[in-house]
């Protein structure tokens, strides 16, 4: 831990109070943050937001949620709800943060010690940069139906599969995967965890470019990999309780309303300068979708303060991932609409008042309802542990 972190991990940020918490981390945001990459129209690369996530580390802010004996900054659940919404309020782009998000906090609860000891704090540094090995092709959201598959030869596993839609594998150093290690188990069962690194002879990465011209995804194939048996996380055959742990925050965020609050705004910026607000269809369109975005940001609210009281979250955070997602697609769908024939058109649309750019959030907005787990899948969860639909 570097002297920057251990004298920020002293610091009790609990002790503050909210109003006062929430200003200093808006201050330093505004004030450090680079401003050429605020509200970044795709997903950064490592060498773009390294200098950033850097900053972070050396103030000791990288690892908001880490508890301070690891090098966080042990926020409690209202204030990581803060600093995490300062960052959306700010446009701070998101670096790769599979370690600090997930990693980290999967290995502070279910790792060994010497696990910790070795990965803990070249997170915190950005030495180890990590990606997630979860869909296949043919699997998708489905988890349970992986294929990879990993098998027992003394000291180590031998794994072969393929891995897809693996965000910035082409940054990543290490990997975290879940393997079919039972294959006469049932289907959830006979699954583990295990961390890779990317280095391992085997493990190729190819990037899928997509239609907006980024390659943001990956392909990930592995072919006689050899993974230490000391690199399990948790027990063997285990693995599927430990990815369901770490989807559950992923969805509460991938839920979070600020999204759909700046489309909401592009749209209505776009409107005014085009004068649509005089178009009853359109102001019947665009208030039926004002006044979703204000039911999501109550629903959101409401997982919120369930985190805040340090509950659980459950099944039902799937509708928070479908109400989030689905409204700001139909919002991106409404600013190309609007934008009548330019809303087909790559990049800035000049308009009295200024440009506006439609064809970023609609692309942005077509994977949103399938990472994450898909709308489809959440659905049956809904249907499944909420509802209590019969199969």
């Amino acid at each position: 831990m570097n002297t920057a972190t251990a004298a920020a991990s002293s610091t009790d940020w609990n002790a503050l109070d909210n109003e006062s918490f929430r200003a200093m981390v808006r201050a330093f945001f505004e004030a450090e943050y680079p401003s050429e990459l605020r509200y970044p129209k795709r997903r950064l690369r490592w060498a773009e937001i390294k200098p950033w996530f850097l900053k972070l580390s050396q103030k000791g802010w990288v690892a908001p949620s880490w508890p301070t004996q690891y090098g966080g900054m042990g926020l409690s659940p209202e204030k990581l709800i803060i600093f995490i919404e300062e960052q959306e309020r700010w446009g701070v782009g998101r670096a790769p943060d599979m370690g600090i998000t997930m990693v980290g906090p999967l290995l502070i609860q279910y790792g060994t010690e010497e696990q910790r000891a070795h990965y803990l704090p070249k997170i915190l540094t950005g030495e180890n940069i990590w990606c997630q090995g979860y869909s296949e092709p043919n699997s998708g959201s489905d988890l349970a139906s992986l294929r990879t598959e990993a098998v027992v030869d003394g000291d180590d596993f031998i794994v072969n599969g393929q891995k897809i839609w693996t965000t910035l594998a082409q940054d990543a150093t290490h990997i975290f995967l879940l393997v079919r290690t039972d294959k006469s188990a049932k289907k959830q069962e006979g699954i583990s965890f295990l961390l890779a690194d990317m280095s391992i002879p085997g493990i190729r990465v190819r990037p899928i470019r997509n239609i907006a011209g980024g390659e943001d995804f990956c392909e990930v194939f592995l072919e006689n990999v050899r993974v230490p048996r000391a690199n399990i996380v948790g027990a063997l055959n285990k693995g599927w309780t430990i990815a369901k742990a770490l989807l559950g925050f992923e969805r509460i965020f991938l839920g979070s309303p600020k999204q759909s609050q700046y489309a909401l705004a592009r749209v209505q910026e776009a409107a005014e300068r085009l004068g649509l607000f005089d178009d009853a269809g359109f102001v019947d369109r665009y208030t039926k979708l004002a006044l979703d975005v204000a039911d999501l940001g109550t629903l959101y609210g409401r997982f919120i303060e369930q985190v805040k009281r340090g509950e659980a979250l459950g099944p039902d955070v799937s509708m928070l991932k479908i109400f989030g997602t689905e409204t700001y697609s139909r919002l991106a769908d409404l600013l190309v609409d609007i934008l009548g024939a330019n809303g087909g058109t790559p990049g800035s649309i000049e308009l009295p008042g200024g440009p506006v750019d439609a064809l970023t959030s609609f692309y942005n907005a077509r994977p949103a309802t399938i990472y994450g787990g898909s709308n489809e899948i959440q659905r049956n969860i809904l249907a499944a542990n909420v509802l209590k639909l019969p199969a």
